[in-house]
């Protein structure tokens, strides 16, 4: 029997019954609703326009997150809170902080944008409490938000600007009573128009579920399952909705490993790996994405999607990482390097589907990079994700691991190069005969991202960065950075 979808709006609980199951929040909000301050630009989370913010009830406490409604689907509103740029304006009639400031630094010119952008900075306004956020932070609370108007300084001057006007107070408390009233507790089923979403709250039912409809979509972040809807019109019949499994989304060491929930949003994750690897993973996780999508998206969504050029792949092979895969018959374990077998294809078995990841920690011995090559810093994917993780015995290469992201069809180790290195002395002699074995490693495409040429180049190139970066004698006069073998 079909519920409605239930949510937090305007100060009411709402309800909605008879829209698709993949009726997008901003199309609810637009067409529905009639609140328009909230922006279509990409319809793909890209631009930010249509920001919003969620809240959630986590462990008793409200956790608020901008995020695309352009790419979430209204069902997944269900027992959360949503918040427009409607929002801001205050009872008396007053401006909220965040747009009077943007009011006043100038930060608005033809306006398209600036809704989003004003949410984005409402998600800060409430963490910073009252502190000048620093410009790091600002960059990446911005990173999801496009202007082709201002060039961002006016913007940033805001940012600054708000937590210095007199402040205005959130009611956390208030709110996560109302979204207490909300919980569900067991498995609730909306549909509508031949379509059906299913959103179970424990792992039992979802294992029930994904043997029940081995065809349905499972649905995490909405961050690529989004634009199958928007992008490709794909026509989804059956949902299995993993948001409110809270056996999904805890983080734990455990065994030398740092063990990761499947339900676990990536900027949470990656916060956790931060932690054992800063000088590694910080920039990487700044450049994933945007904060928006990072919110919305999991860890796990983005190994068990397993795009040739996902970012997390390739670090999280060459350090050794498992994915623990469950179903009705229990959790089965795999190295990650095996999981993947071709393009878009997984060695899951019917009913299984991907529970946690597992990372191992940093060890004494082994020296680890990952890089990043994009046309843009920011909220850009890679043309080449490069990773190495070298055991060390010594000035002896012991164990290489080598895995690039957008060189194959999956995210593939390089066999080959590692070869040529295991047992030798890590120096530029190995280096280069490493170089020319890449070559038979991968043969890449060519895209609108980057050339074949360019992606093998650059593929050896980062290699010879790590030996410079992590080399154990001097380095070496007159070393041209941008050679390789033929």
């Amino acid at each position: 029997m079909s519920e409605p979808i239930r949510f937090y709006f305007r100060g009411a609980v709402h309800e909605v019954q008879g829209a698709d199951t993949t009726q997008t929040v901003l199309q609810h909000l637009r067409e529905d609703l009639h609140c328009t301050g909230t922006k279509e630009g990409c319809a793909e989370g890209d631009c930010g326009a249509c920001t919003v913010v969620v809240g959630s009830l986590v462990d008793g406490k409200v956790e608020l997150k901008a995020v695309n409604s352009c790419i979430q689907l209204t069902p997944t509103l269900d027992g959360k809170a949503l918040f427009t740029v409607e929002d801001l304006q205050q009872p008396n009639g007053d401006l909220h902080p965040v747009q009077q400031a943007l009011v006043e630094c100038h930060g608005s010119q033809c306006g398209f944008c600036t809704p989003g952008f004003a949410m984005s900075l409402w998600g800060m306004y409430l963490k910073v409490e009252g502190r000048t956020p620093e410009r790091k932070e600002i960059d990446d609370c911005l990173s999801g938000n496009l202007c082709r108007c201002t060039g961002y300084r006016p913007i940033i001057d805001a940012a600054k600007r708000m937590v210095e006007l007199p402040a205005v107070s959130f009611d956390t408390t208030g709110l996560a009573d109302q979204l207490q009233a909300l919980k569900r507790d067991k498995l609730a089923v909306y549909a509508a128009n031949g379509q059906t979403f299913y959103a179970p709250r424990t792992l039992a039912e979802l294992s029930q579920l994904r043997a029940e409809y081995p065809a349905a979509t499972l649905l995490a972040g909405s961050t690529d399952v989004g634009l199958w809807i928007t992008k490709q019109m794909r026509v989804l019949t059956d949902i299995i909705y993993l948001g409110h499994v809270e056996e999904m989304q805890y983080m734990k060491v455990d065994g030398g490993m740092v063990e990761i929930g499947a339900g676990v949003a990536l900027d949470e994750a990656y916060a956790k790996l931060c932690e054992y690897y800063p000088a590694e993973l910080s920039e990487l996780r700044q450049r994933f994405a945007s904060k928006p999508i990072r919110n919305a998206g999991t860890l796990g969504g983005n190994v068990a999607n397993g795009s040739p050029i996902g970012d997390s792949m390739p670090w999280m092979i060459a350090v050794g990482s498992e994915v623990v895969l469950h179903s009705e018959a229990g959790d089965r374990v795999l190295p990650m390097d095996a999981f993947y077998l071709d393009y878009m294809k997984k060695d899951m078995r019917p009913g299984e589907f991907v529970r946690a990841m597992r990372v191992p920690l940093p060890r004494a011995n082994v020296v680890f990079r990952t890089y990043k090559l994009a046309k843009r810093f920011d909220q850009d994917i890679s043309a080449v994700c490069a990773a190495y993780a070298f055991e060390l015995d010594g000035d002896k290469v012991k164990n290489a691991r080598i895995c690039y992201g957008g060189m194959a069809g999956t995210p593939k180790r390089a066999a080959q190069a590692e070869a040529a290195l295991n047992g030798r002395v890590w120096d530029e002699e190995a280096l280069l005969d490493a170089i020319a074995a890449l070559a038979q490693d991968y043969a890449p495409l060519t895209d609108m991202r980057a050339s074949a040429t360019y992606r093998m180049r650059t593929a050896q190139n980062l290699l010879r960065r790590f030996w410079l970066e992590t080399r154990i004698d001097a380095p070496l006069a007159n070393t041209d950075v941008n050679a390789f073998a033929a």
